[in-house]
Protein backbone atom coordinates (compact mmCIF):
# COMPACT_ATOMS: atom_id res chain seq x y z
CA UNK A 1 0.00 0.00 0.00
CA UNK A 2 2.60 2.41 -0.92
CA UNK A 3 0.54 5.71 -1.87
CA UNK A 4 -3.15 6.10 -2.56
CA UNK A 5 -4.83 9.27 -3.34
CA UNK A 6 -5.88 11.59 -1.14
CA UNK A 7 -9.75 11.07 0.23
CA UNK A 8 -10.40 15.08 0.00
CA UNK A 9 -10.69 18.00 -2.54
CA UNK A 10 -9.40 20.49 -0.21
CA UNK A 11 -5.84 21.90 -0.75
CA UNK A 12 -5.25 22.20 2.75
CA UNK A 13 -5.85 18.97 4.13
CA UNK A 14 -3.64 16.93 4.64
CA UNK A 15 -5.32 14.02 5.44
CA UNK A 16 -3.49 10.79 6.19
CA UNK A 17 -5.60 7.38 6.19
CA UNK A 18 -5.38 5.02 8.63
CA UNK A 19 -3.83 1.96 6.28
CA UNK A 20 -1.16 4.45 4.91
CA UNK A 21 -0.29 5.24 8.75
CA UNK A 22 -0.24 1.54 9.94
CA UNK A 23 1.70 0.34 6.50
CA UNK A 24 4.74 3.04 7.21
CA UNK A 25 5.26 2.03 10.88
CA UNK A 26 4.77 -1.42 10.06
CA UNK A 27 7.76 -1.00 7.02
CA UNK A 28 9.55 1.14 9.83
CA UNK A 29 9.63 -1.27 12.35
CA UNK A 30 13.32 -2.26 12.03
CA UNK A 31 13.95 1.31 13.63
CA UNK A 32 11.79 0.41 17.04
CA UNK A 33 10.73 3.40 19.15
CA UNK A 34 9.04 5.30 16.13
CA UNK A 35 5.88 7.04 17.11
CA UNK A 36 3.18 8.82 15.02
CA UNK A 37 1.65 12.15 16.83
CA UNK A 38 -1.47 13.96 14.83
CA UNK A 39 -0.39 17.23 13.48
CA UNK A 40 -2.45 19.61 11.48
CA UNK A 41 -3.97 16.91 10.08
CA UNK A 42 -1.50 15.11 8.86
CA UNK A 43 1.14 12.61 11.45
CA UNK A 44 4.70 13.75 12.24
CA UNK A 45 6.90 10.81 12.90
CA UNK A 46 9.33 10.57 15.76
CA UNK A 47 12.39 8.90 16.63
CA UNK A 48 13.02 8.97 20.30
CA UNK A 49 11.75 11.97 20.22
CA UNK A 50 13.84 13.50 17.11
CA UNK A 51 11.02 14.69 14.28
CA UNK A 52 11.74 13.01 11.20
CA UNK A 53 8.88 12.44 8.67
CA UNK A 54 5.80 13.57 7.69
CA UNK A 55 2.45 11.66 6.74
CA UNK A 56 0.41 14.01 4.86
CA UNK A 57 -1.87 12.96 1.81
CA UNK A 58 -0.98 9.67 2.40
CA UNK A 59 2.75 10.54 1.39
CA UNK A 60 5.79 10.14 3.39
CA UNK A 61 8.00 12.62 3.74
CA UNK A 62 11.39 12.83 5.01
CA UNK A 63 13.83 14.92 6.89
CA UNK A 64 16.52 16.18 4.73
CA UNK A 65 20.10 18.26 4.49
CA UNK A 66 22.77 18.43 2.63
CA UNK A 67 24.30 15.47 3.32
CA UNK A 68 21.22 12.72 2.09
CA UNK A 69 19.13 15.78 -0.33
CA UNK A 70 21.07 14.68 -3.85
CA UNK A 71 19.40 10.66 -2.70
CA UNK A 72 15.57 12.76 -3.47
CA UNK A 73 16.57 15.12 -5.92
CA UNK A 74 18.15 12.38 -7.65
CA UNK A 75 15.07 10.26 -7.48
CA UNK A 76 12.78 13.46 -8.36
CA UNK A 77 11.18 13.31 -5.30
CA UNK A 78 8.87 16.58 -4.71
CA UNK A 79 9.26 18.40 -1.72
CA UNK A 80 6.67 19.26 0.60
CA UNK A 81 4.24 21.60 0.27
CA UNK A 82 1.99 22.12 3.16
CA UNK A 83 -0.67 24.29 1.45
CA UNK A 84 -1.57 22.72 -2.19
CA UNK A 85 -3.32 26.26 -3.38
CA UNK A 86 0.18 28.11 -2.27
CA UNK A 87 3.36 28.64 -3.91
CA UNK A 88 5.59 28.20 -0.73
CA UNK A 89 7.45 24.63 -0.80
CA UNK A 90 9.68 23.34 1.55
CA UNK A 91 13.11 22.73 1.13
CA UNK A 92 13.78 20.05 3.81
CA UNK A 93 11.21 17.60 3.67
CA UNK A 94 11.06 15.28 0.86
CA UNK A 95 8.88 12.91 -1.00
CA UNK A 96 10.51 9.12 -0.11
CA UNK A 97 10.37 7.68 -3.57
CA UNK A 98 7.90 4.76 -3.74
CA UNK A 99 10.06 2.03 -4.62
CA UNK A 100 11.92 3.20 -1.24
CA UNK A 101 8.86 2.70 0.84
CA UNK A 102 7.67 -0.74 -0.59
CA UNK A 103 11.69 -1.96 0.69
CA UNK A 104 11.21 -2.01 4.51
CA UNK A 105 15.29 -2.50 4.98
CA UNK A 106 16.30 0.45 2.00
CA UNK A 107 13.34 2.28 4.06
CA UNK A 108 15.18 1.93 7.38
CA UNK A 109 18.09 3.29 5.80
CA UNK A 110 16.71 6.74 4.37
CA UNK A 111 14.72 7.05 7.67
CA UNK A 112 18.47 6.36 10.03
CA UNK A 113 19.61 9.53 7.39
CA UNK A 114 16.66 11.44 7.80
CA UNK A 115 17.15 11.30 11.88
CA UNK A 116 21.01 12.22 11.77
CA UNK A 117 19.45 15.30 9.14
CA UNK A 118 17.13 16.32 12.36
CA UNK A 119 19.93 16.03 14.42
CA UNK A 120 19.07 13.07 15.90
Amino acid sequence: MPRSKPRTNNPRSLKVTEAFKVFVLDQLEELGEVTAKRMFGGVGLYYRGVFFGILARDTLYFKTSTANRPDYLRAGAKPFRPFLDRPQRSTTYFAVPVDVLESAPVLAQWARKAIAAAGG
